[in-house]
């Protein structure tokens, strides 16, 4: 990520966004209703993340409690989907300049919303509920044009920006506090089965319109600039570059 840091209090943080959303449905009275019912009605950071993904998930208003109370119950049973969303929230809110309060990735950033529902239909994949885990992944790429196989394994504290056009395939892994731009693929190579999919370790960092393909590693912190074409492994702490990746050379 840039250099930008912004300072976060993860104590305070879901007081800040009850406040900052109280003030908005008190401006504006055509947002009051859609504040509330996200944001304002809800005791927990966690209530307010099922309540804003089921309105996403459901194609029936009248089953959007359901699918919170699901939702929750995931949450409940595995904290590490909370935790992870948390993480993911405070990435976004700490390293993008553009966001001014604490509350718009929840409310509005498409990315944000779908590596949260990806963490669900993961979820469901590993518990042999694969119905309701490959009609999660169908609403994401309706809602978000976002398509993340439920089986792939993705850390927390990512960063994925704008989103739109990133593919994740079924043997991918991306680790902890990597970013990813909008269109970028992470693919196969064409093989029907086994681990045919890239490894993107920690701290990576991933342009848009990237492609890469094959069971291939992308280092630790390496960072592949936009619109590159990778079928071979970065080395960790290596920047790459080209419409066919190859080693930036440092200018002296």
């Amino acid at each position: 990520m840039a250099n930008f840091k912004r300072e976060i209090n993860a104590e305070d943080l879901w007081k800040n966004i009850l406040d900052e959303a109280q003030l908005v449905a008190n401006e504006f009275e055509l947002l009051s209703d859609f504040y509330r019912r996200n944001i304002l009605q809800h005791s927990s950071f966690q209530q307010a993340l099922a309540h804003v993904l089921a309105e996403k998930l459901t194609d029936d208003p009248s089953q959007t409690q359901a699918w919170q109370a699901l939702l929750l119950e995931v949450m409940d049973a595995e904290p590490c989907i909370y935790q992870a969303a948390l993480d993911d929230l405070l990435c976004q809110l700490q390293s993008n300049a553009s966001i001014k309060d604490n509350y718009t990735p929840l409310l509005y950033f498409g990315g944000y919303q779908a590596l949260q529902c990806y963490r669900f239909s993961h979820f469901f994949w590993h518990q042999k509920k694969s119905a309701l885990a490959l009609f999660i992944q169908g609403r994401m790429v309706s809602l978000f044009g976002v398509d993340i196989h439920p089986a792939a394994v993705i850390g927390k504290g990512i960063f994925m920006d704008h989103a739109v056009a990133i593919v994740i395939g079924e043997t991918a892994i991306v680790e902890d506090d990597v970013t990813l731009f909008q269109s970028v693929t992470l693919g196969g190579t064409g093989k029907g089965m086994g681990d045919r999919h890239p490894k993107v370790r920690k701290g990576a960092f991933i342009g848009a319109g990237t492609q890469v393909f094959g069971n291939i590693e992308i280092g630790e912190n390496a960072k592949v600039a936009g619109g590159t074409v990778v079928v071979k492994s970065v080395a960790a702490n290596t920047t790459v570059i080209g419409s066919v990746a190859r080693p930036l050379t440092p200018r002296l």
